[in-house]
């Protein structure tokens, strides 16, 4: 999905760089060193890096705006790297979560629910979370997460960076199976902290899979859809 909406953005001549942080995808390291200050560091590497290589291939990108994009945890993240830019920047969120916690706790929750369906017994979240905080890894699903890159996702919040220039952009969008929803309250509520803060925002609730969910490769064709045309139009 990432890939596919690259292409579709890139094609609408906006200029992309889709990045895999260390230890994911092609990237060096494996993913049980990363932490979270590292992906921070990746992510604002990269801007400098896409702001750097835009303008020199195109002189009219000068003055576009950067937009920083991610999926649930990359919301969080991309908030985090804002804070160390020198400008503002705009957001894209794609089913994005209240908190990191909320996000490590659903991770925990995995764990155990695997362990018992391979017998090891079952040892509660807030075990687990001791032994996070104690400094010790945990597997889930086949992935070590370190204390380092666990302790930083649930420290994180989605909370609107200060603003540093011109006003910036939110556009919110989630993703259910159900028709002629509307945004969820949780939503609700973190979109009218954002507008408080000064950004304008704008939100969208598209029909399609939970494709992060699945194994195998699911395609939301009308979230790509929504995603292009929302960066094309203003605030309202």
């Amino acid at each position: 999905m990432a890939a596919l909406q690259s292409r579709a953005l890139a094609q609408a001549d906006y200029a992309v760089l889709q990045m895999d942080l260390l230890g994911c995808g092609d990237s060096s390291g494996e993913f049980g060193d990363a932490s979270w200050q590292d992906w921070i560091a990746d992510v604002v590497h990269a801007c400098h890096w896409l702001r750097c290589h835009a303008r020199s291939a195109r002189a009219e990108m000068e003055d576009a705006p950067l937009w920083l994009w991610g999926l649930r945890a990359g919301c969080l993240l991309s908030v985090s790297a804002a804070k160390q830019l020198d400008a503002s920047c705009n957001f894209l969120f794609w089913q994005p979560p209240p908190s990191g916690r909320v996000l490590l706790q659903q991770f925990l929750r995995l764990k155990v629910a695997g362990d018992m369906l391979n017998g090891k017994g079952k040892e509660e979240p807030e075990a687990l979370r001791r032994k996070i905080s104690n400094g010790t890894p945990v597997e889930i699903a086949g992935y070590m997460l370190s204390a380092e890159l666990s302790m930083g996702l649930d420290q994180a919040e989605l909370a609107p960076p200060p603003i540093k220039g011109r006003p910036p952009r939110l556009e919110w969008l989630e993703i259910t199976s159900q028709e002629n929803a509307s945004t969820s309250a949780i939503g609700t509520q973190k979109i009218r902290q954002w507008q408080q803060s000064g950004y304008g925002v704008n939100s969208h609730v598209v029909r399609g899979p939970a494709f992060w969910q699945c194994s195998e490769s699911v395609v939301a064709p009308a979230l790509i859809a929504a995603t292009t045309a929302a960066l094309a139009q203003p605030v309202v």
